[in-house]
């Protein structure tokens, strides 16, 4: 039987439906000497507020809040906060969110269909500072990995990128423009704009140079 920890974990949690905090409150009151939930709020600006007050060990949020990020928010969190853990707790079964909730800082990704007996033991791995990544998509990386290794995946899909976002970085770093890049896609400049804003996003970069920085830094295309 595994030891109680010395004090409960504080946690607070994160999420654009009351519903879903409310049952993930209940669930995680079944265990008080391991969690203590602090703090229950529905926005990222309330989520900021809340671990500014309470300084949690750890905040659980989910990808999307509403119509924010909760990557954005683990990246404020985990800068601003740096004793604060941030887990995303989330429904997307997306290996793409993954790696990107890695890049911006997490300390864990696991999909909402867990129970709490195991949703506290991944806490308890993610106090004695181990990341986790949920066993449904922990295969899927591996795989992504391994076809990554032998050339057979697109480049940029370890920071998250899509594989039109990935084409479409490919070509500004050839130094196309927005009308030029659309040609060769066969899409609308629009279109083009959605992509870059989304690439623009992932890599953490405010402009095409920041982007064609990281692709040459990470050597994404030869």
């Amino acid at each position: 039987m595994t030891a109680s920890s010395p004090n409960p974990q504080r946690l607070v949690l994160v999420d654009d439906h009351e519903m879903v905090l409310h049952g993930l409150g209940a669930m995680l009151g079944h265990f008080p000497d391991e969690v203590l939930v602090v703090g229950q709020v529905t926005t990222g600006a309330a989520a900021l507020t809340m671990v500014a007050e309470q300084r949690p060990e750890v905040v659980l949020c989910d990808v999307r809040i509403g119509k924010e990020s909760g990557l954005d928010l683990c990246r404020q969190i985990t800068t601003q906060y740096p004793d604060t853990k941030v887990v995303l707790l989330t429904v997307y079964d997306d290996e793409h969110y993954l790696y990107q909730a890695l890049r911006v800082g997490a300390s864990g990704y696991i999909l909402k269909r867990i129970d709490g007996q195991e949703l506290v033991g991944h806490l308890r791995r993610i106090r004695e500072g181990e990341t986790v990544v949920d066993p449904a998509l922990a295969g899927r990386v591996a795989l992504s990995a391994a076809r990554l290794n032998a050339g057979e995946f697109w480049s940029g899909a370890h920071l998250g990128l899509t594989q039109r976002e990935s084409e479409v970085l490919e070509l500004l770093v050839a130094g196309h423009s927005n009308k030029a890049v659309a040609s060769k896609l066969v899409v609308s400049e629009d279109t083009v704009k959605t992509h870059i804003r989304g690439l623009y996003r992932k890599l953490g970069v405010a402009d095409r140079s920041g982007a064609i920085a990281v692709a040459l830094r990470e050597g994404l295309f030869h």
